[in-house]
């Protein structure tokens, strides 16, 4: 993976972050495959995919692509670039199909285009790595963790994204994720930044 240029992608991930997720999910999907939810532009994804590939597994990212609720018009984040004007939305998948083309290791990527919570009742592969990077709405946030942990191997990990203490850092949905988590099953393992890795307690 030439990590200068995956760093170069537009997204959310800085690089110190990024090369985490690859040194977990390496670790962890020797016990099945990755799961991302919140694909974006697939930079996150990226990152994944190259720590899979040590053990032949694959990263499902999953995403609706119409962007989060700080992507929308006239909101914070929002960017031109993504906005579709046919559709009249917000349509990630062009951006992610043109990152993945850059990159070799996009052959272990598999995308879904749906709401995460719509595959996870169907969904039966133990997974090694989950990471949770959708919408940081409380209520969104909080489904994304109701609905996949008791999708993880027993010697799998949880990740969560954007983790700030403080209301005046960041959002505070994915803390009370990590939080409630803490409470339940899990117990940290790793940390880089706001990004955190968790294993089963």
């Amino acid at each position: 993976m030439d990590f200068k240029k995956l760093d170069q992608l537009k997204g959310f991930m800085p690089k110190d972050e990024g090369l985490a997720l690859t040194r977990w999910a390496e670790q962890f999907t020797c016990h099945g495959p990755a799961l991302e939810i919140g694909t974006f532009g697939a930079k996150s994804t990226l990152y994944i995919a190259t720590g899979t590939s040590a053990n032949d597994q694959f990263v499902y990212t999953v995403d609706h692509h119409s962007g989060s609720e700080e992507h929308q018009l006239g909101e914070e984040y929002f960017d031109s670039e993504i906005f579709d004007n046919k559709l009249g939305r917000v349509n990630t998948v062009p951006l992610m199909q043109e990152n993945l083309e850059k990159f070799d290791e996009s052959k272990w990527v598999i995308p879904i285009i749906a709401n995460a919570n719509s595959v996870a009742p169907s969904w039966a592969i133990e997974l090694g790595l989950l990471f949770i990077d959708g919408s940081h709405t409380e209520i969104s946030a909080m489904n994304d963790y109701d609905n996949w942990n008791t999708k993880i191997h027993p010697h799998g990990a949880l990740v969560i994204h954007d983790i700030y203490e403080k209301p005046s850092e960041g959002g505070q949905a994915p803390y009370l994720v990590y939080q409630k988590a803490l409470q339940e099953d899990f117990k940290l393992y790793d940390r880089v930044d706001t990004i955190v890795c968790l294993v089963k307690a």
